[in-house]
């Protein structure tokens, strides 16, 4: 058996442990149904991975999508389980449809408080449109399977096409030198999409503790953490529309994607030039305020009330995130003590902003390393804040480090920051000889292509 197979084991072995603790200390029934089932899906996974001997790799992370995944998914599902997120965007889906707005006027519970921006509600619209219970009508209208799907298809969209990737091209979703139906044989398929070394990560991470476990129990923060890696994938490809859009959608979500905003235009900045800075972070405010706007203007005091002073501890009743972190240690001191939470928080934040200025991100991969940092020190320093928000960041290093390890997936095409402009520039032709083993032919373009032969053969003196 190989050494990465026992890896393998060791990490899938890792994540059973932790989901098998919230049976025992969580409060929390969908918590605990959750840990009970991934438990036995990454046990299982484990075991596979030293067992399989062919294939093993990619039937353990089968077998932990299945575990951590589709079983607890399905089960909390049916059963209209799951954290008090999801009640709050499907009701605010409702309000929307019938009012026009996603706010209450007078919420007297925090239940009923809606601390996301309008455009979450949108992820409602289909529990308003399928009916109220999953009994009802169709489970397919829970917010969980719309977050989820939301968070995929940005992965999804990240991997490349049509270039080559260390011997495997993506074009077509083709794996090495064999196709059918435009789907790879030279990976491994699963679900139409290739589980080679450049997807199996994608699953992997879908199905690791991390990922599992919001997806499964609520789903809220998925859509935004996929629509900003999204955003700087397509940043690092010098795609400032598609930056933008993509920006324009999460920040219509959560204002902690704002930040995102500015890291962007850094890398456009540093990769592109200011121009397609600028373009980027216009499309990417001109369409978050086309999708805020309409509701904030319907209902200006709730949006104020619910969705800045409410999760900042200044609003009517106490926020439930209270998790002792140091911001909400420094607000429990009374006003003094959050005054100077917020100033810390301030000042992190122009450190970040000063730090993109000094030293701008080169690639994707460092961008997502920088909003990384800057979320996780407004997470630790806001007033209200809980453990479950440092998944955000955590998920952006995961990714990140996914698409530029050798061996992992979702390496970044050519196109991509990885391959900044000196580096393109010394892979452009020249007039030194070529090739080198051959000094009497001297040539001043580049060799006609193997694809394309030449149809007269070229002489020495050329």
């Amino acid at each position: 058996m190989s050494e990465r197979a026992w890896w393998w084991c060791g990490g899938w072995l890792v994540a059973a442990g932790w989901a098998g603790v919230f049976p025992l200390v969580s409060g929390l029934g969908p918590h605990r149904m959750w840990g009970a089932c991934a438990a036995l899906g990454y046990g299982a996974a484990a075991l596979a991975a030293v067992v399989v001997r062919r294939r093993g790799r990619e039937v353990s992370v089968a077998v932990a999508l299945v575990g951590s995944v589709l079983v607890p998914l399905l089960a909390l599902v049916l059963t209209g389980r799951g954290q008090s997120e999801v009640g709050v965007i499907e009701r605010s889906g409702v309000l929307l449809l019938h009012t026009g707005t996603p706010y209450l006027a007078e919420p007297r519970t925090v239940d009923e408080y809606n601390p996301y921006l309008p455009g979450m509600a949108l992820l409602g619209l289909p529990r308003a449109v399928l009916g109220a219970s999953p009994f009802g009508s169709s489970p397919f209208g829970d917010a969980r399977l719309w977050c989820a799907l939301v968070f995929l298809l940005c992965a999804l969209r990240t991997v490349p096409a049509g270039r080559r990737l260390g011997g495997h091209a993506l074009g077509g979703y083709t794996l090495g030198r064999h196709a059918l139906g435009g789907y790879a044989l030279g990976g491994h398929a699963l679900g139409g999409y290739a589980l080679g070394r450049h997807a199996l990560g994608a699953y992997t991470l879908t199905a690791s503790p991390v990922v599992a476990l919001p997806l499964c129990v609520s789903g809220v923060d998925l859509p935004l953490t996929g629509l900003c890696w999204l955003a700087l994938v397509r940043a690092g490809e010098r795609r400032p529309v598609a930056a933008g859009l993509a920006l324009a959608a999460a920040c219509s979500l959560k204002w902690t994607a704002w930040p995102a905003v500015a890291v962007v235009a850094a890398l456009l900045a540093a990769t592109a030039g200011r121009r397609a800075a600028l373009r980027g972070a216009a499309v990417a405010v001109g369409g978050a305020a086309l999708l805020v706007l309409p509701g904030a203007l319907r209902s200006p005091g709730p949006l104020v009330r619910q969705v800045f002073a409410f999760p900042t501890g200044r609003g009517d009743l106490p926020t439930p995130a209270a998790s002792p972190l140091p911001g909400q240690l420094l607000a429990g001191f009374g006003p003094p003590g959050w005054y100077a939470a917020v100033g810390l928080l301030l000042l992190a934040g122009l450190a970040v902003g000063a730090s993109l200025l000094l030293r701008p991100p080169l690639n994707t991969a460092g961008a997502a390393h920088r909003l990384a940092l800057g979320l996780t020190a407004a997470f630790l320093l806001a007033p209200a804040g809980r453990f479950g928000y440092l998944a955000l960041p955590l998920v952006l290093v995961l990714l990140a480090s996914t698409s530029v390890r050798k061996g992992l997936p979702w390496a970044p095409p050519s196109s991509s920051p990885t391959t900044t402009r000196p580096a393109r520039a010394a892979s452009r032709p020249s007039s030194t000889p070529w090739p080198p083993a051959c000094p009497g032919r001297s040539w001043s373009t580049p060799p006609p292509s193997p694809a394309r032969p030449a149809t007269t053969q070229a002489s020495p003196s050329r």
